[in-house]
């Protein structure tokens, strides 16, 4: 059924809804003028006001950052049943989400792990919830379930959020997340038995866990416990690396290497191939650079600390090593990243050049099976070249088409490696690869609902504000007419060096199906062409994101693709940023936005559990000159009473302990206090889900639907 953009027509019929006191009305009018304004639940304005540097700054809102509250409880409770009201309304609602499970029941797994000659993987077979674990004995053999989350919580809201296996392949550490936080539970099993053990780990985050060589203990990222009824929005400090024996408590682990004293570092860590030594990384987070060492773990040089990199002002990682030759990625004289080996028994910065420098940037660098894999990105597309130790190249991986690239992963020892493939009109297949033939086949391609020649993709370049040419690519079914007519979701991110390459979405697959146009821009602040376009949207420079997603809005009405009136922009996290400052700069611009789980109170973003971390693309309120960037931009602190602002739809969820749900909060009471026209200010809070991750796939399709519900209801008929 070809779904009407139109709100509330029905076979050519005026319809008329009532809503919360509101009445909404369909016609051929534009969609400002076919919806009076809505009765918004109350959001009562405090009186708190800060001063930054001498500048005062009011936060009236400052009460709904207490999330558990009572009173906050009944606001969110009475804003969903607004936005539950108002997206019921759309007469294709139950079409869409018929479409989207239609769509999305197909088979899907995760890159296999081989450990031990048994292959594990996640499995979903179209609409799990939660995908179970799958271990596979040897090639040929059929896989079997090893773990399912749906026996964890009864709501499908428990997931597995990561599994590493032992050496071996004979136990599994695996660890689940609860509604979506970032906390993760630590359990053991024995993989041939299925058995449990009795040891947890509860004070892990983000990951950061692997075993020891002989499969008796893990090493893993230890944070503080946090205080009762903060878990979700209690400041996080940095963590500290602990060792858990097998068979014994986790309040007895052993501390392996202490949490930096300087607030702003973030440490982190690599076993080396032997397993005998850790490679440690403090990450500076505000110049977002690091130092690296060697730390001996076993005799006779336990507690041996020696220096690999120290004082370069860069960001290198640890690959790989060969012994005591380290491999390393660093971007240290190479802004576009090269790879590098060193003795580690010689000076820190004695090294040997495997991969030079080349004009584009490169994404990530593996060894596996004995060689170098190296992943880079031509114009945010990828390309994957293979280079032996002594940095002889040996030849690209050939890919089925441009789009996008994840993998390699494994031992120096495994002769077969697996990767993956997608792009926006392809869902992801899983390929494997012969280390020492180089030939790769199909492991896992997911049968296909559509046809994808029936869709088309392509690449332009748009000109920013001053100058900076930015790609941008453009998706939609075949026979779109330059009419300036098209229904379009404008999508970005553009910060912390996340390069948007192509990738499947139902959801923009329905979009298309329907006639809609899907453009996504590759803004500076990402990583499309290395640490120069990434620091180039960060802290002072930030405005320039703003101003790239503003010239691809236009570039797409001036050719002829769209109209303000039926342009609609999205992003989630720090793309929920871009998104609320981007609306509030360029109201006249848009018809509609939704900003998700977004970074939008700037003045206060560190002040919860890791946003601190995230200073070396922003900068803080604490200092000066970067109080005055994040003020002009900041979404919370530069919403205007009277303004006319497009239909917004803001989404969070309750459990997100990354991006606190507050941020959310006060940008939606803000909006719908100041609204200045008809255009509706809508916040859908999502209930035992988090910042994304785990997420069950009903709530990811209900969202969906919320979604493009909103966009139909908003966006002028074409």
């Amino acid at each position: 059924m070809k779904h009407s953009i139109l709100f509330g027509v029905v076979s050519g019929r005026m319809a008329s809804i009532g809503l919360g006191g509101a009445l909404l009305l369909g016609c051929n009018a534009s969609p400002a003028s076919r919806l009076l304004p809505l009765d918004y639940p109350l959001a009562a304005r405090g009186d708190h006001v800060d001063v930054y540097h001498g500048v005062q700054v009011a936060d009236p809102y400052r009460w709904l950052e207490d999330s558990e509250s009572e009173p906050v409880r009944a606001w969110i409770t009475a804003q969903n049943q607004l936005a539950t009201t108002f997206l019921a309304a759309d007469p294709g609602r139950d079409a869409l989400r018929r479409r989207l499970e239609e769509l999305l029941d197909y088979e899907r797994i995760s890159l296999p792990i081989l450990c031990g000659g048994r292959l594990f993987y996640e499995y979903n077979d179209g609409l799990r919830d939660q995908s179970v674990l799958l271990v596979q004995e040897g090639p040929g053999e059929a896989p079997s379930e090893l773990l399912d989350p749906a026996t964890l919580a009864a709501d499908g809201t428990v997931s597995l959020a990561a599994f590493v296996p032992s050496p071996d392949g004979k136990l599994l550490a695996w660890a689940s997340s609860d509604g979506g936080s970032d906390w993760r539970t630590w359990r053991f099993l024995e993989v041939a038995t299925r058995t449990p053990l009795d040891d947890t780990i509860t004070r892990n985050k983000f990951g950061g866990l692997d075993w020891n060589d002989s499969g008796t203990g893990v090493y893993y990222l230890r944070y503080p416990r946090p205080s009762e009824g903060e878990r979700l929005r209690e400041l996080n400090p940095s963590g500290e690396v602990a060792y858990h024996a097998l068979g014994t408590d986790e309040d007895v682990d052993r501390l392996i290497a202490a949490a930096p004293a300087d607030e702003g570092i973030m440490l982190g860590f690599s076993l080396t191939e032997d397993r005998q030594r850790m490679v440690l990384s403090r990450f500076d987070v505000r110049t977002r650079e690091n130092d690296l060492d060697l730390l001996h773990l076993a005799p006779p040089n336990v507690g041996l600390r020696r220096t690999l990199v120290a004082d370069l002002g860069a960001r290198t990682s640890y690959v790989g090593d060969s012994g005591n030759e380290i491999f390393l990625r660093t971007d240290y004289e190479a802004p576009n990243g090269r790879v590098v080996a060193v003795d580690s028994q010689a000076p820190a910065r004695a090294w040997r050049e495997l991969v030079p420098a080349g004009e584009h940037a490169l994404q990530s660098v593996t060894f596996v099976g004995g060689k170098l894999f190296v992943r880079s990105l031509v114009d945010a597309t990828a390309e994957v070249r293979v280079f032996s130790t002594s940095g002889r190249p040996l030849g690209d991986v050939s890919l089925p088409g441009l789009g996008s690239v994840s993998g390699f992963r494994g031992t120096s020892r495994d002769p077969v490696t697996y990767f993956s493939f997608t792009n926006h009109t392809r869902p992801r297949t899983i390929y494997s690869y012969d280390c020492a033939s180089g030939t790769k086949a199909v492991f896992r391609s997911p049968p296909l609902r559509f046809d994808p020649t029936d869709f088309i993709v392509e690449q332009v370049f748009v000109e920013s504000k001053d100058g900076t040419r930015v790609p941008m690519f453009l998706a939609a079914a075949k026979g779109l007419e330059r009419d300036g007519r098209n229904p379009t979701w404008l999508y970005g991110y553009g910060g912390f060096g996340i390069s948007l390459t192509p990738s499947f979405s139902v959801a923009n697959l329905v979009w298309m199906e329907r006639g809609g146009l899907v453009a996504i821009p590759n803004l500076r602040g990402g990583g499309e062409y290395g640490e120069p376009w990434h620091e180039a949207g960060t802290k002072l420079a930030k405005q320039n994101v703003f101003d790239d997603f503003i010239a691809a809005a236009e570039w797409l009405i001036a050719n002829g693709y769209t109209s303000p009136e039926r342009l609609a922009i999205g992003g989630d996290s720090n793309g929920g940023l871009l998104v609320g400052a981007t609306m509030l700069q360029r109201p006249e611009l848009f018809a509609a936005a939704v900003p998700s789980r977004g970074v939008l109170d700037m003045l206060r973003y560190h002040e919860f559990t890791i946003g601190w971390g995230w200073a070396g693309d922003y900068g803080t309120s604490a200092h000066p000159d970067e109080f005055r960037a994040l003020l002009a931009y900041s979404p919370v602190h530069n919403v205007h009473a009277g303004e006319h602002y497009p239909a917004t739809l803001v989404l969070t969820a309750d459990r997100d302990d990354r991006v606190v749900p507050a941020h959310s909060y006060k940008f939606a009471a803000a909006l719908q206090a100041a609204q200045g026209h008809e255009a509706p200010v809508l916040l859908r809070v999502q209930t035992r889900a988090g910042h994304g991750a785990g997420t069950p796939t009903r709530l990811r399709i209900e969202q969906d639907v919320d979604r493009l519900s909103f966009l139909f209801l908003t966006l002028a008929a074409p």
